[in-house]
């Protein structure tokens, strides 16, 4: 503790001035509580005024040099002959971040991956992931005649697969550049080939989302619960769409509770039709 020669700004005390607090010694104001210096933790040993950053953006493994390389910035005071050389250097470096052909078919995946990523409000983890395994799939000659955007897409639909992430295979071409058929043609190279650690899909996993775009209550969800696993142990899930099954499963829940929904709202949550959810609604009648 040591006395400052400042006082305090409410009584003109004595301030004591701790490791974390800077104190009144005459009302008892706490004046300042935080040492920390928010500054650079680098330093600057040029003359003039500009901080030099020794620090750079993070490692990562959705970028196909895993973020080390250099991009030219923009500057709007360049003018004329400068500005054009400028733009050359810029389309040139970029050219060279890419040795091979299999670097810019890398570099395209991760880029689609990310998009895909993105666009489906998935996780980091996901994305990462997603780009590991786009990669394993081009060091194992997997690319070769197919699709790249396709092979973007299906790493991203087998990652939320094995994470246990509620996602279709139709969402998931939505949201690509890749039709439905080159997402399941590449999904399907994924799977064979590399063996991916994917089972059957538990309807349970489209539950809580269903149910949140339906706006139903918490008593119809643990319900639906309660179906899917009278569903499981019955045998109603084999062979049927695993969306179809939880759209029924939550439908069946609501008609017992009371809940007003209809066939067509739960149908449509679940990107199915009509017709579908029938089916799971009388297999659990019967």
């Amino acid at each position: 503790m040591s006395i400052t020669s400042q006082g305090c700004p409410e009584c003109d005390g004595a301030l004591e001035a701790s490791d974390c607090e800077t104190v009144c010694a005459s009302c008892g104001l706490v004046v300042a509580e935080d040492a920390i210096d928010r500054g650079p933790e680098w330093r600057s040993f040029e003359d003039d005024e500009t901080e030099k950053a020794r620090t750079g953006a993070p490692l990562t493994r959705s970028r196909h040099d895993r973020g080390l390389s250099t991009e030219i910035g923009r500057s709007t005071r360049l003018k004329g002959r400068k500005r054009r050389r400028m733009r050359r250097l810029r389309r040139q470096h970029r050219r060279a971040q890419t040795e091979s052909k299999r670097d810019r078919n890398r570099m395209l995946g991760f880029i689609e991956v990310r998009r895909v990523v993105s666009g489906l409000g998935l996780s980091q983890t996901i994305r990462d992931r997603a780009c590991v395994l786009f990669e394993s799939a081009q060091s194992e000659d997997l690319l070769v005649g197919r699709s790249i955007e396709g092979f973007a897409a299906a790493a991203v639909y087998a990652n939320c697969r094995t994470s246990g992430v509620a996602r279709t295979l139709h969402e998931v071409a939505g949201a690509a550049q890749a039709t439905e058929d080159e997402l399941r043609v590449a999904y399907d190279a994924l799977n064979r080939e590399l063996g991916l650690p994917t089972g059957p899909i538990d309807p349970a996993e489209y539950l809580p989302r269903f149910a949140s775009d339906l706006d139903v209550s918490h008593d119809v969800e643990r319900r639906a619960g309660e179906l899917v696993e009278r569903a499981h142990d019955e045998g109603v899930v084999a062979g049927r769409n695993p969306g179809g099954v939880a759209a029924g499963c939550l439908y069946t829940a609501a008609r017992e509770l009371g809940h007003d929904l209809t066939q067509v709202a739960a149908a449509d949550a679940a990107d199915v039709s009509p017709v579908t959810l029938r089916s799971t609604y009388q297999a659990l009648q019967d």
